[in-house]
């Protein structure tokens, strides 16, 4: 770790400006470009919007929080929900994520007039971390497709094995790897797992299922592939609900950015302009056919490493990305990543995320103890994960829906609000035990 620190105002020489950028650009890289893999969006668009979205939030925060904005894990399963299984498309969806967006700034507007405590009050740690729970677990059953299964969807074990050595390289990057490379795992475990199959597919045919035709048929550049939103009440209502959730996944992040850098952005820019600076830019991305933005643990772990917090570091990340997105054989290799490689990657990231939901909850102390915590959990635990699904008709051949994350997140946020906070006479003398013991 460097003992020379970069403040957040200062701008290093281009000599160290540049290779200080690109390691930005590498930490975030792997885990944005995967998302518009798994639900079907351009990845050219996502590092089009994820470059300009960060652009867009340094300029709200006034250039005062060092973030860069990357594609949203949480709001795949909306994504694919409404695409997919409600069968509105991949319009609708980013329709909904604009609004998502838009939401985000009205709820800034309010915590600049109130505060953040209403907040709190509907969303604790064991409704939001039962929610994180449900959006890792819900994506299970996708990584495990893309792992297991060949195109024609049929059991596959030279896909596994892909999947296997992708997921395994992955594993060792995260646990002994240090320094920089132990930041960036997913990119690791990417290139290795791509290498292993372009390798195994030169001695033994099985392992042929790499395809380099879409690279040598691009130009070398070209416009990202944008996509136009279109909007329906049902979508939107759907991803405002989860983005309750990943409104909470944002307080968090930006509490880290603080500790690490040593200035608290909650109070300076002010929480509200963090807030409206992740709106803006997921609703911007979303308009451009781009996923859903969301501020990055992953550069938060960079500005650790490095002690290097400059926001014109973060800025130069971004105006990278979005000149990678206009380079077409760039985005036709991105294109060819197997999918097994993209399913053992999806195995520990979709993992990671159901993981730090339970790290929320054990960090905040939730007692499980107490039978109102554990019918909170419990409950949006099998809603989420289980397949729930609320639909009715509204008239004028409008249908109501809410399914998967939404419905467990409204349901979690009711039995919060409504469920009385009591003590069982059970729990009690063990309680006060505990605390007796303490005390002494």
């Amino acid at each position: 770790m460097s003992d020379n620190i970069i403040g957040v105002n200062e701008r290093p020489p281009l000599g160290k400006w540049i290779p200080l950028s690109f390691q930005h650009v590498f930490a975030m890289f792997g885990a944005t470009v995967l998302v518009p893999l798994l639900t079907g969006l351009s990845p050219s668009a996502a590092l089009f919007s994820a470059g300009s979205g960060t652009l867009i939030y340094i300029l709200v925060t006034g250039a005062k929080v060092p973030a860069f904005l990357g594609s949203s894990f949480a709001f795949i399963p909306p994504l694919l929900a409404v695409s997919q299984a409600q069968g509105l498309g991949m319009p609708y969806a980013l329709g909904g994520a604009v609004v998502a967006g838009l939401f985000y700034c009205v709820v800034a507007f309010i915590i600049k007039l109130t505060g953040t405590g209403w907040l709190d009050r509907i969303l604790p740690p064991i409704v939001i971390g039962s929610v994180i729970i449900v959006i890792g677990l819900n994506l299970a059953p996708t990584a495990m497709s893309m792992a297991m299964n060949n195109a024609d969807g049929n059991y596959s074990l030279v896909h596994f094995s892909i999947a296997g050595v992708t997921l395994a390289v992955a594993i060792i990057a995260t646990i002994f790897f240090k320094g920089f490379f132990n930041v960036i795992p997913i990119l690791i475990g990417l290139v290795a797992g791509y290498l292993f199959t372009f390798i195994m597919g030169l001695f033994i045919p099985a392992y042929h299922i790499l395809d380099f035709q879409p690279v040598k048929d691009a130009g070398w550049f070209s416009l990202p592939t944008f996509q136009i939103p279109k909007f329906n009440l049902m979508a939107s209502l759907t991803f405002v609900i989860v983005s309750l959730a990943t409104i909470c996944e944002h307080l968090g992040d930006v509490m880290v950015t603080s500790r690490v850098v040593g200035t608290d952005f909650y109070k300076k820019p002010g929480l509200h302009r963090t807030l409206a600076g992740d709106g803006l830019a997921t609703a911007w991305a979303a308009f451009w056919g781009g996923p859903p933005n969301t501020t990055y643990g992953e550069n938060i772990g960079v500005m650790a490493i490095t002690r290097v917090y400059s926001v014109w570091v973060i800025g130069g990340a971004a105006v990278i990305a979005v000149l990678l997105s206009f380079i077409s054989k760039f985005g036709a290799i991105i294109q060819t990543i197997p999918t097994p490689v993209m399913g053992g990657i999806s195995m520990l990231l979709f993992g990671i995320i159901a993981s730090s939901g339970l790290r929320t909850i054990v960090e905040s102390g939730v007692d499980f103890k107490c039978k109102r915590n554990l019918t909170i959990c419990s409950v949006i635990l099998v809603v989420g994960i289980g397949g729930g699904r609320l639909a009715f008709p509204v008239g004028g051949g409008l249908n109501f829906e809410l399914a998967g994350v939404a419905l467990a997140t409204v349901i979690g946020i009711v039995l919060n609000l409504v469920l009385p906070k009591t003590v069982d006479k059970n729990e009690a003398a063990p309680v006060a035990a505990e605390a007796a013991k303490k005390e002494d």
